[in-house]
């Protein structure tokens, strides 16, 4: 294959291997940077500082007019970020969404989605404008508080952070996932961090004293979610969580009891944990009702307004509300669990999983450079201005030589400078004077301003030259933050209350089901059905074309039925679940995996506490405890090791003291029921041994009672014998020809 000229020179060969990782590598290492982690300085991806950066330049303050969200992402995606409009539209509405984050920092005019799931309008129809949270969280970005880079066509320049110092990163929390790493952070209450801070600022001001995790944990006491709700989790799993930085943490819906009349009532639930979708959550109770998986609840509404409030209806007076939220809690997202994982890209500029702790103290060392750039930034204006002014009050006390030299000299500046000792910015600033600026009016201004910016001067110089100082300069500033935004004040309310773990009974699911008797009936064929109440054995029910029935037997809407098939397999379906008997019912391969060649061998009720006896064709069978039999699964539980072209051919509920089986070869055998074992899995002991053929029928019977079997021919007699003896031996003995009349087909029923 030959190559282009212009080319060659520029190929270059490596392993591929090599090649393949380096350039992962990269793309991995651009995710987790620029992409899926926050910073922990402003709590913010950098798609998400572009965008309040590009609105703060369009001049979107939270005083001004909106502006089309199209014409924001417009900018964000042609000035700083270089991705899909749709993904960046995406995050502009999530910031917009207050049962998203804590705390907006955009405001939305428009269509932005809503709690039930629905997606915001197209971004030509919205439009948006900053909160007062994102002005506060860019404050200084005009003081040479942090650095500014590039964009990607080295056309603008973008914030690397910002310098606010509203602790964004815990107060709005963040979730990411990266390459080989997620990040998951809660919201917090404003007010309640800058307490925590305050704490650290007071103990750094005192270098003797000390805090920990369990100290800030009694000014933040936990996550405060947007959309309210209740934390059911004790203190100890919530400081775990915060001083690791992974844990999880349990939210619950908050509800109330409303009394009905008559007796009744109805449970409101007004406050749905953080990130659950309430239309999901209602379909999903609806479904539950549907399908009868909790019966003691009867309806779900949905009345909400700008208010959450779904209503659940009980069945009846009798129910416990909260043996019924306790239900709900266990099967519907009314209960979640928030997986806590505080990975952000630390001061160091790389990624780590943080303690709370370590957090806030990352906030502050921000803050205190924040505060020294500003006060930097801020001293040079000063010095500026004062060099300036200085030359204005040289030039009021030598005013008339300073008019002389500007009408007679050539080089009138470089006079000046000379004649007066002035700087290049002095001499500027005089020869730039309006006649106006003349008034001696206007000199006693600038002897006031000059005093003014030197007393400035001076404190600017006390604050740098004293940490002391500064940290208290950095906590002033978070009280205002906290005056602005914390507790008192509407939006920084705390809206997630904290309440103890569960105490109320769970109630397994099978005692919510209604007791219901049936008639569970299968056919040869395997369609089964369960006929409402218990029908007479005479009474004649109608199967399918050329199928007729195999099984009947009354049971109750909660029990469970053991399905036992030939591969040795048992399967538990539950009484409530099998098809009601309007038609022929369905096919039980349905309810069960059962494998295609499998025939069902037993089918019968499920009784705690007793004692199945199973076997199989080669005469081998021992006894399994009912309560170990049951399948949690549709795949069942393996009972019977069966060896090559062995099948299961009997399973039964011990009632008895012995054991009656007959082979093939017809000859019987009689033992004690003591003589098999308790397994729980196995081929078994062997029955009765044969020297051709196999076992052809097994039956439990009592000893006293006597070995009944039917007579033969037409007649519907039976024949029970109980001088047995001559049958009688050891488990695994051959056995003798049965008694006369003993059925043909070597069957006991």
């Amino acid at each position: 294959m030959s190559t282009h000229p212009e080319f060659s020179e520029n190929i270059i060969e490596a392993p591929f291997a090599n090649a393949l990782s380096e350039r992962y590598l990269a793309y991995a290492l651009s995710t987790i940077m620029s992409r899926s982690l926050p910073d922990v300085r402003d709590g913010l991806k950098p798609v998400h500082r572009r965008l309040l950066y590009a609105m703060r330049l369009l001049k979107l303050d939270p005083k001004t007019g909106y502006k089309k969200c199209a014409r924001v992402v417009g900018d964000v995606i042609g000035k700083y970020h270089p991705h899909g409009d749709q993904s960046v539209y995406d995050a502009m509405v999530r910031l917009a969404q207050d049962f998203s984050v804590r705390f907006p920092l955009v405001d939305g005019q428009g269509n932005f989605g809503n709690i039930d799931g629905d997606n915001a309008a197209a971004m030509r129809y919205t439009e948006a404008r900053l909160t007062e949270v994102a002005a506060a969280l860019m404050d200084g970005l005009d003081e040479d508080a942090v650095d500014f880079r590039p964009t990607y066509d080295g056309e603008e320049a973008e914030p690397i952070v910002f310098p606010g110092a509203f602790p964004n990163l815990l107060a709005n929390g963040s979730s990411g996932i990266a390459v080989g790493m997620a990040t998951n952070i809660p919201p917090h209450n404003v007010g309640e961090l800058i307490d925590g801070l305050q704490l650290l600022i007071e103990a750094r001001r005192n270098s003797n004293q000390e805090v920990t995790v369990s100290d800030l944990l009694d000014r933040i006491p936990g996550p405060d979610f947007p959309t309210g709700g209740v934390i059911v989790e004790d203190r100890e799993t919530i400081l775990s969580a915060y001083e690791t930085g992974r844990g999880g943490l349990r939210v619950r819906a908050r509800w109330e009891r409303e009394d009905l009349s008559h007796g009744m009532y109805q449970i409101v639930v007004t406050e749905i944990p953080y990130q659950v979708q309430k239309s999901k959550l209602i379909e999903k109770i609806a479904e539950l009702i549907n399908d009868k998986k909790i019966p003691i609840l009867t309806d779900v509404r949905d009345e909400s307004t700008e208010d959450i409030r779904i209503v659940l209806e009980p069945k009846n007076r009798s129910v416990d509300e909260k043996v019924l939220m306790e239900s709900l809690f266990r099967l519907t997202e009314l209960e979640t669990r928030f997986s806590l994982n505080v990975n952000v890209i630390a001061l160091d500029g790389k990624p780590k999983v943080l303690s709370l702790k370590e957090i806030l103290d990352e906030f502050l060392d921000h803050q205190i450079e924040v505060l020294q750039r500003r006060s930097r930034h801020r001293l040079e204006k000063i010095e500026r201005r004062l060099e300036i002014l200085s030359g204005y009050l040289i030039a009021y006390l030598n005013l008339d030589e300073v008019i002389r030299i500007i009408r007679e000299e050539d080089d009138a500046k470089a006079s000046l400078m000379e004649t007066f000792k002035l700087t290049d910015n002095q001499a500027e600033a005089i020869l730039n004077m309006r006649l106006r600026a003349l008034r001696k009016l206007e000199e006693m201004e600038i002897r006031t301003e000059h005093a003014k910016l030197e007393a400035e001067k001076a404190d600017l110089l006390a604050l740098l030259g004293s940490e002391a100082k500064q940290w208290i300069a950095v906590g002033d500033r978070l009280s205002g933050i906290k005056e602005k935004f914390g507790q008192e004040t509407e939006l920084g309310k705390r809206r997630t209350r904290f309440g103890d773990a569960p105490t109320a009974e769970i109630v397994p699911l099978e005692a919510m089901i209604e007791k219901e008797p049936i008639t569970v009936v299968c056919s040869k064929r395997g369609w089964v059905r369960a006929m409402k109440g218990h029908i007479k054995p005479e009474e004649t029910l109608k199967y399918k074309e050329g199928d007729e029935e195999r099984f009947r037997f009354p049971a109750y809407t909660t029990d469970k039925i053991f399905l036992f098939a030939t591969s040795g397999k048992i399967y538990t379906v539950g009484g409530d679940k099998l098809p009601g008997g309007r038609g022929m019912g369905e096919p039980i391969r349905l309810m069960v995996d059962m494998d295609a060649n499998d025939e069902v061998v037993a089918l019968m009720t499920y009784m705690p506490g007793g004692k199945l006896f199973v076997a199989s064709s080669i005469g081998k069978g021992f006894l399994v405890d009912a309560d170990n039999a049951v399948a949690m699964t549709k795949s069942g539980k393996q009972l019977l090791n069966l060896p090559n072209d062995a099948v299961a051919t009997h399973c039964m509920t011990v009632d008895g003291d012995s054991v009656a089986v007959i082979g093939d070869n017809r000859k019987m055998l009689v033992f004690g029921l003591d003589e098999l074992p308790t397994m729980t899995r196995g081929q078994g002991v062997t029955l009765q041994r044969y020297k051709d053929g196999g076992m052809s029928d097994v039956m439990i019977f009592h000893k006293e009672e006597g070995l009944t079997w039917p007579m033969g021919g037409n007649s519907d007699r039976w024949r029970t014998e109980t001088e047995l003896a001559p049958w009688t031996g050891k488990r695994g003995n051959a056995g003798r020809l049965p008694p006369m009349g003993f059925p043909r087909n070597n069957k006991f029923r």
